[in-house]
C-alpha cells in the first residue's frame, strides 16, 4: 500500500509504526453553521482510507476534532445573542447528522478543543520553557526561526516568506521578535469566551488545538496525518513545529491531503453564489450520490462540482444499485441452491475483480479506477448471471460488489418503496406539531421523510413532496 506524501513529495510504500495498528489525524471542521461541499470532500475521502485500511486488516485509531472556538463561532454567537458554545453544540450535532448522511464512520475519537484547554496550556508551558516561545502581554507567540526545520511540509522557504508574500505573515507585528512567530495564546476580548492561564485570561491559538488533541488521542508520534491542502500552510506547518519541539519527535510519517473542490470550475464563495451546503445538495440528491461523486476522481486531483457531474453520478451509481437490486430478484428465483463445480471455477473471475480493486486502491488511494473495477464486476453480472445459476453463486457474486461498495462507503441496495399514503400521514403529523408549536417534532419528521428519500417543499398552497 503506497501513499504520496506531502512532506518528501512522492509516493512511499506505508509501513506502521506498530504492525497491524495505524494512529491517523484529520483535522475537522470549524462549528458555527451547516458543512459545506468543500468539508465534505476530506470528510468522505479519508473515511475511506481508514475503510480500505480495515478492509486490508489493520485496526485504524482515527482521531477528527470539532475547533469549537473560533472568531466565526464568536461572531455567529453575537449576531444571535446566544453564547458559544450554543452555537458550537448546535453545529456540532449538525455536523455529526451530515456526516451519519453521507456514511462517514464516526471516528474513533472526536475531541473538542474546549475540553482540551488544560492540554493545551501545558503544551505552551512545555515550548516556553523549552525556549521555543514567548509572551508579550498576555499573548504567547512561537519563535518560527528557532525550529531549523520550518517550511519542510509546506517546502516553504522562511527568508522568501519574509520578503515576498507579506500576506502570510500574522498580524501583529509590532510587538513580534520576527513576523512570522505565530500566536500559541491570546488575551481576551470583551464578551468572548475565555479560560484561566499562566498568561492571560483568553484562548488558545488555531494551531496549538490539533496538536495537543493528537497527541493526547494518539500519541507523541503518528502514523498518518491528513485534511485538506489548503491546510498545509500554515496551520500542519505550525502543528510540526509545535509538536516536534515540544516532544522531540517526529509528529507525523505520512502527511495525506485533498485537492480543492471547485463548483462550475469557479472557487466556492458565498459572494459568487456558488456556495452549497450539505443540507441544500441532500435536498435535491441523496447523499450516497454526493459521495459517488467525490470518489469518482483522484483524492489529490482538483474536483469540478457541476449539476451535469452530479447527474453523471446519480447514474452511475443507479447502474450499480439495479444491479444489485438485480442479482436480489435471481437469487429469490434462483431453482439451484448449491454451488456447482463450473461456478466454483468460474468465481476465481471474479476474486481476480477484487484484486485489481485492492491494487487501484493501494496505488494512493486510487477510487477512480476502484470504481471502473466495480462498473467491469457489475458489467460481468449482468452479463455471465442468470436465474439458472444457484443461489450460493448469485450470493456470491452479489456479495462481492456489496463488499467492494461498502469500502468506499457506498450503500447499494435498494431502499424499500414507500406507500404516499405513508409520506402524507407522516405530512399530516408535521403539520399537527408545527401548529402545536413543536418545531423539534416537526424537524424530526422532515429529516425521517428525507432519509426515506423525500423532500418536503412548503408553498403557498401547502406543503407539497418529491423524491430526491
Amino acid at each position: 500500500m503506497k501513499f504520496y506524501n506531502t512532506l518528501t513529495k512522492r509516493k512511499e510504500e506505508f509501513v506502521p509504526l506498530v504492525p497491524g495498528k495505524v494512529s491517523m489525524y484529520v483535522c475537522g471542521p470549524t462549528v458555527y453553521n451547516f458543512i459545506h461541499i468543500g468539508n465534505a470532500r476530506p470528510m468522505i475521502v479519508f473515511d475511506t482510507a481508514r475503510r480500505y485500511m480495515e478492509h486490508r486488516g489493520y485496526e485504524v485509531n482515527y482521531v477528527s476534532n470539532f475547533t469549537d472556538v473560533d472568531d466565526k463561532i464568536i461572531k455567529k454567537a453575537l449576531e444571535e445573542s446566544v453564547n458559544a458554545q450554543e452555537i458550537s453544540e448546535r453545529y456540532i450535532k449538525e455536523c455529526k447528522q451530515d456526516m451519519a448522511d453521507m456514511n462517514v464512520k464516526p471516528a474513533t475519537t472526536h475531541p473538542q478543543a474546549t475540553q482540551e484547554i488544560d492540554g493545551m496550556i501545558e503544551m505552551i508551558s512545555i515550548l516556553m520553557e523549552k525556549g521555543y516561545a514567548y509572551e508579550v502581554e498576555g499573548t504567547v507567540y512561537f519563535r518560527t526561526r528557532k525550529f531549523a526545520e520550518y517550511g519542510k511540509l509546506s517546502h516553504k522557504n522562511l527568508d522568501d516568506l519574509r520578503s515576498g508574500n507579506r500576506s502570510l505573515l500574522v498580524t501583529g507585528e509590532d510587538q513580534k521578535e520576527d513576523p512570522l512567530d505565530f500566536v500559541l495564546w491570546k488575551p481576551k476580548k470583551e464578551g468572548e469566551p475565555y479560560w484561566e492561564s499562566p498568561w492571560s485570561q483568553g484562548r488558545p491559538g488555531w494551531h496549538i488545538e490539533c496538536s495537543v488533541m493528537a497527541k493526547k488521542y494518539l500519541g507523541e508520534e503518528i502514523d498518518i496525518h491528513a485534511g485538506g491542502e489548503d491546510l498545509i500552510f500554515p496551520h500542519h506547518e505550525n502543528e510540526i513545529a509545535q509538536s516536534e519541539c515540544c516532544n522531540g519527535k517526529i509528529f507525523a510519517r505520512y502527511w495525506l491531503h485533498n485537492g480543492f473542490l471547485n463548483i462550475d470550475n469557479k472557487k466556492m464563495s458565498k459572494s459568487l453564489g456558488n456556495f452549497f451546503t450539505v443540507r441544500e445538495i441532500k435536498d435535491r440528491y441523496d447523499l450516497q450520490v454526493l459521495r459517488f461523486f467525490m470518489l469518482s476522481a483522484h483524492y489529490r486531483s482538483p474536483l469540478n462540482f457541476s449539476a451535469e457531474l452530479m447527474e453523471a453520478s446519480k447514474n452511475g451509481l443507479d447502474r450499480i444499485v439495479n444491479a444489485v437490486d438485480n442479482l436480489n430478484y435471481l437469487q429469490e428465483n434462483a431453482a439451484v441452491a448449491e454451488l456447482t463445480k463450473q461456478e466454483a471455477a468460474a468465481l476465481s473471475e471474479v476474486k481476480a475483480f477484487v484484486e485489481r480493486f485492492d491494487e487501484a486502491m493501494d496505488d494512493d488511494l486510487n477510487t477512480a479506477d476502484a470504481i471502473s473495477v466495480i462498473f467491469e464486476l457489475v458489467k460481468y453480472a449482468n452479463s455471465n448471471v442468470t436465474a439458472q445459476n444457484s443461489r450460493a453463486f448469485i450470493q456470491a457474486v452479489k456479495d462481492e460488489i456489496l463488499e467492494l461498495g461498502d469500502v468506499l462507503g457506498l450503500i447499494l441496495e435498494k431502499k424499500e418503496e414507500i406507500l404516499e399514503a405513508d409520506i402524507e400521514k407522516l405530512i399530516e403529523e408535521r403539520q399537527a406539531a408545527r401548529k402545536a408549536k413543536d418545531f423539534a417534532r416537526a424537524d424530526a419528521i422532515r429529516g425521517q421523510l428525507l432519509d426515506m428519500g423525500i423532500v418536503l417543499l412548503d408553498t403557498r398552497e401547502g406543503v407539497k413532496w418529491k423524491k430526491a
